[in-house]
């Protein structure tokens, strides 16, 4: 029987820890999804959003940032009143105000990739963690990712949600030493771009 981190513990957080958390991203659809799926997470738990989380691909035209940058106050209205979501007026608006700032940043960095990487100097940041209890709910990495996003503009993005979202999206390795899935990620590659090695100024 695989140990897994003791979050994993129904059938479709085992799915998501064993297959997608902490595995690096390097799809800028991807982590516009996750952008917009931790911050949509804020007083909800994770698996809230699991179980939505196929409506949102729909109702968000797959997390395509192009697309949601130009929702107008009509598709706010149908966002508004689709259960499938989480239905928060503020969230729904974060969700197209990110969309605009997301591509802000691709268009100073070329992708949101070469940027987010150099939070973490361009590689996974591979922690040694005994038990979950030791994970810190905020670092410094995620301090400094928050106020750079929050100076560019993006919402729900506190130092508590960029680090969940650091952990999904693999810039930091926070499987427990005991989990089988963190022999594996600690040899995960480094960010792919040139850009992603220079620290953020």
């Amino acid at each position: 029987m695989k140990t897994r981190c003791r979050w994993a513990n129904n059938e479709l957080a085992i799915a998501y820890h064993d297959q997608e958390w902490g595995v690096p991203v390097h799809d800028d659809r991807v982590w516009f999804e996750f952008l917009i799926l931790e911050g949509a997470q804020a007083g909800l738990s994770w698996d809230t959003i699991l179980k939505k989380r196929d409506c949102y691909r729909a109702v968000l035209d797959g997390f395509d940032p192009v697309k949601v940058a130009n929702y107008d106050a009509r598709k706010v209205a149908e966002l508004l009143a689709n259960p499938g979501i989480v239905r928060n007026r503020l969230k729904i608006a974060s969700t197209i105000g990110n969309a605009r700032a997301f591509l802000a940043v691709q268009k100073e960095f070329g992708s949101f990739d070469a940027y987010v990487w150099r939070f973490v100097g361009g590689r996974p940041l591979q922690n040694q963690r005994a038990h979950f209890g030791e994970v810190p709910a905020r670092t410094a990495e995620s301090d400094a990712l928050s106020k750079d996003l929050l100076k560019r503009g993006f919402k729900f993005v506190g130092s508590t949600i960029c680090y969940a979202f650091m952990q999904a999206t693999g810039l930091v390795n926070d499987h427990t030493v005991d989990c089988f899935r963190h022999r594996p990620l600690a040899k995960a590659k480094a960010g792919n771009h040139p850009s992603a090695n220079a620290k953020p100024s």
